[in-house]
Parts: C-alpha cells; structure tokens; sequence
C-alpha cells in the first residue's frame, strides 16, 4: 500500500512543472495534519516548494536562472479558481498590464468577491480586498482593467499619451464587452472608454 507520501508525490508529478496546490488539494489521502507534515517533508527533500503558508508549487526550473517562482497573477488565479470567487486587478497592477507604467509593484491589490486576505510570499505580498460586485461585473479583460488604471491615475491627472494608449488597448477588446463595461465606470472615465467604440453605420 502506498504511503501518504507517495500518493502526494503521485499526484503532483502528474501536474506539469511550476502548477500550484494548496494543502486541502490532498485532504483525501489524509488528515490536514497529516497532509501538512507531508508536504513540509516533501519541500525538505526539494521536489516540492513552499510558496506561501498552504501554497506549494512543483518547481519549474531554467537553465540559467534555476528555479523559477510562480508568477503572482498565477497565484492569484489559482486562489481564484479554488475559491470559485472573481478577482480584478487594481492600481498599479492593472496599469502595468495595459503598458501605463513600467513598475512592477511588489505588493499587488486584487478587488474579490471571495475572502479577503493577505499572502504572504517573502518579498511579494498579494492583497484580496473585498469588493461590491459592481466592481467586479466587467466581462472585457482589457475593459475592466481600463477602468482601475484610470481610478488609480485619477480625475484630472490623465494625460493625453495614457489616453492614446488606452485606446489602442481598447481596440482588442470585443465590441459587446467594452459597450457592457463602460456602463459600469464613472461617467469621467466613460467619457474616455466611449472614444473607443466604433461608429454605428446606417443600414
């Protein structure tokens, strides 16, 4: 019969490199306790890493640079999908994405209608604030991020460069999305997202 730690083993080496578990993706092969022992005797032994308190990851690693961390987008997505909750980036975050600004913030702020909590991952630190979900009805990826970039700049501040370049993100995003979501934005940066949508030609 195999042991618990065999069966853990099992189960993430069936995962592709740099793939995300949390300590409850094992709890029928055992207790929490249990689990939890195994998964620090596992990390001791380097087949698996520890990246936040519950989270580990099977390593991916680069020739040159080693091991590779996981990204915090993806541990934010993989909190998502285990917390069946929707998540927005905000602040600088959304602004990095859409090529506003080149910081990379090291503490990232995602709105949530899941739990609200802090991971803790050394250096990085991930926020989930919860939200109303208003804030997290945006069905464009590109259009939802439009609006928090332009909450974090703020009324007034927006030059003409970032609006430019606002629009030229806004041209991926599909039609329907983007009318849906500049619905949702305060009227001053409707104003901008408007400037996006295509003119309706007459039949």
């Amino acid at each position: 019969m195999d042991s618990l730690d065999d069966k853990i083993l099992t189960k993430i080496k069936k995962a592709k490199r740099g793939s995300l578990f949390f300590t409850e993706d094992f709890l029928n092969f055992g207790s929490a306790k249990a689990v939890a022992k195994t998964l620090e005797r596992l990390t001791v032994k380097g087949e698996i890493s520890r990246v936040a308190r519950g989270i580990y990851a099977r390593p991916a690693h680069d020739p040159l640079l080693g091991e590779l961390k996981p990204s915090t987008e993806a541990i934010a997505n993989a909190i998502r999908k285990r917390d069946k909750a929707r998540i927005m980036p905000t602040g600088v975050l959304a602004m990095n994405a859409l090529g506003l600004s080149s910081q990379v913030p090291m503490n990232v702020v995602y709105l949530t209608d899941g739990a609200a909590r802090k991971i803790d991952l050394g250096k990085r630190k991930i926020l989930f604030k919860k939200s109303s979900p208003k804030n997290l009805s945006a069905i464009g990826k590109i259009s939802g991020l439009v609006i928090q970039a332009l909450k974090e700049i703020g009324k007034g501040n927006v030059t003409e460069n970032e609006i430019q370049l606002i629009l030229k993100q806004l041209e991926k995003e599909v039609p329907y999305r983007l009318e849906h979501d500049i619905r949702l934005a305060p009227e001053w940066i409707r104003i901008i997202m408007r400037k996006a949508l295509k003119p309706k030609t007459d039949e």
